[in-house]
């Protein structure tokens, strides 16, 4: 989960830098999701075939977590950084775990443990922190950039518990893969195909595409969803917030700038949460890993 978070991190900044030389978001998410799910559909050919067996009735589900899910929080998270600050964005994303918890401790009947609450307010309130959220010239940000970044957030949270639901019949590489495949049929229709190719990108922008479809695209979403199937979503998106720390330190080691000390209070806040969730490892009913091993099919409500 923390290599994912850190690997979203350096995809954002990357990201950004691309924006900047006049590659358009809607390029870099049809890039990101058709060249992800067709890296993945050559290593499952040559390595695990069995990953891409998939019910029939399911079909529809996945057409929903990539089609839908997977496809707006690719491009609401796009588009935010090219409007606001990179972390600024990130921290509008994670938004996404108050609602993940929100609705599991709600709906799932996930357990409600006073660690996970201590936790999630910590987290919260550090990436607040961190990204310099106490600063007022945030008011003075693109107020479309605040909006879709709101929507970002409910987005990636959607996302992360209905690919858990998936993750009790799948192997989470195989959640990813179909999801990938969705999005690129969604976003290859509503945006023209191959359009990148007349756009004169010269090789360093191909090379940071390049960079945001493995490193920041098909790795991160995997690891994301392989830690998400042992720890359950509520705790994986609270020890994903570490994305938002992991771009400001990459900002201060690569661009120079400063952190402030209530943000370096902030990034302290978010790593207790993350050691108090990994201290406290309960076992839950629930957990996709388990529901899957024991073979069932039980609701995961």
């Amino acid at each position: 989960m923390m290599i994912a978070a850190v690997l979203w991190a350096s995809s954002g900044t990357v990201g950004k830098a691309l924006f900047q030389g006049g590659v358009t978001p809607f390029d870099l998410v049809q890039i990101r999701v058709t060249f992800g799910s067709l890296i993945l559909a050559g290593a499952f050919g040559l390595f695990a075939r069995p990953l891409f067996r998939i019910r029939f009735r399911d079909i529809g589900y996945f057409a929903v977590l990539g089609g839908v899910t997977m496809a707006l929080v690719q491009i609401t998270y796009f588009y935010t950084i090219s409007k606001i600050q990179v972390m600024a964005a990130i921290l509008l994303q994670y938004l996404a775990p108050v609602l993940v918890a929100f609705f599991s401790m709600c709906f799932w009947h996930e357990r409600v443990r006073l660690y996970k609450i201590v936790a999630l307010i910590a987290a919260i309130a550090g990436c607040y922190l961190a990204v310099g959220g106490y600063d007022f010239q945030l008011l003075q940000m693109n107020r479309i950039g605040i909006l879709v970044g709101l929507a970002s957030g409910a987005c990636f949270a959607a996302y992360a518990l209905v690919g858990e639901w998936a993750m009790h019949r799948y192997s989470p590489w195989t959640v990813v893969f179909y999801a990938f495949v969705f999005a690129s049929i969604t976003w290859n229709l509503v945006h023209p195909p191959f359009e990148y190719l007349h756009a004169a990108y010269d090789w360093v922008e191909w090379a940071g595409i390049l960079y945001i479809v493995v490193m920041g695209t098909i790795l991160p979403f995997g690891l994301y969803f392989v830690g998400a199937n042992y720890i359950r979503s509520t705790r994986a998106m609270i020890t994903a917030t570490l994305e938002p720390i992991a771009a400001g330190f990459m900002a201060y080691l690569v661009l120079g700038e400063k952190l402030q000390p209530l943000q370096l209070v902030g990034a302290a806040l978010v790593i207790g949460a993350i050691v108090l969730l990994q201290m406290q490892r309960e076992l839950d009913e629930r957990t996709p890993a388990l529901i899957r091993d024991r073979g069932t099919n039980a609701d995961p409500r």
